[in-house]
């Protein structure tokens, strides 16, 4: 490979995997935006937004040995990281005496994703020039689909305190957000957006 073709998401997490700083400082300034952005959404204050960036390249750093290199999925790995850390993060932030201690194998287990098999893998720019879809999809939805997503995914709400907060049953949660999450899908497929 020449000195000036990038290197693939791939070739960088191989690079992390010999403890190349260089290619973590790589993929930092490549998804930095993309992951703040998602941060943000989940974290409101900008101190923490930051914080919680900073602790999903230390953990890339630390954990990159748990990263399925078959897989080769590594957009969606980084991603998964960033919402668990972040939702973690906001988590601990309501209810801190409620958390189980935040140690190597709760961030193992919790925060770091283990990714099926079956899901096809997404670059960034793949997810970049999708993203216009997945917003449309989302915006098909009713209301109060897009409103138990948004509980459950930026707000990192359990599907209990979901069913507290709208003073419902947490089986109706449950069956809401699988209808929600369907009805996503099925926007998604038939790319009739």
């Amino acid at each position: 490979m020449s000195l000036n073709t990038p290197s693939t998401d791939s070739e960088l997490m191989q690079r992390v995997r010999v403890n190349d700083s260089k290619a973590l400082e790589a993929l930092y300034n490549r998804y930095s935006p993309i992951l703040y952005t998602l941060i943000k959404k989940i974290v409101v204050d900008e101190e923490i937004a930051k914080d919680v960036l900073s602790d999903v390249f230390v953990i890339i750093w630390r954990k990159i040995d748990l990263f399925d290199f078959n897989s080769n999925n590594v957009y969606t790995w980084i991603i998964t990281i960033t919402r668990n850390k972040a939702v973690d993060t906001i988590r601990r932030a309501r209810n801190s005496s409620e958390m189980e201690p935040y140690t190597e194998e709760y961030e193992n287990n919790k925060i770091i994703p283990k990714l099926s098999q079956s899901i096809d893998p997404v670059d960034l720019e793949t997810a970049n020039n999708i993203r216009e879809e997945v917003e449309a999809a989302l915006n098909k939805l009713t209301d109060a689909q897009q409103f138990v997503i948004n509980l459950a995914y930026y707000e990192g709400l359990t599907q209990k305190e979901i069913a507290d907060r709208l003073k419902i049953p947490v089986a109706t949660v449950k069956s809401k957000i699988k209808i929600a999450l369907g009805n996503l899908k099925n926007n998604l497929v038939r790319g009739d957006i």
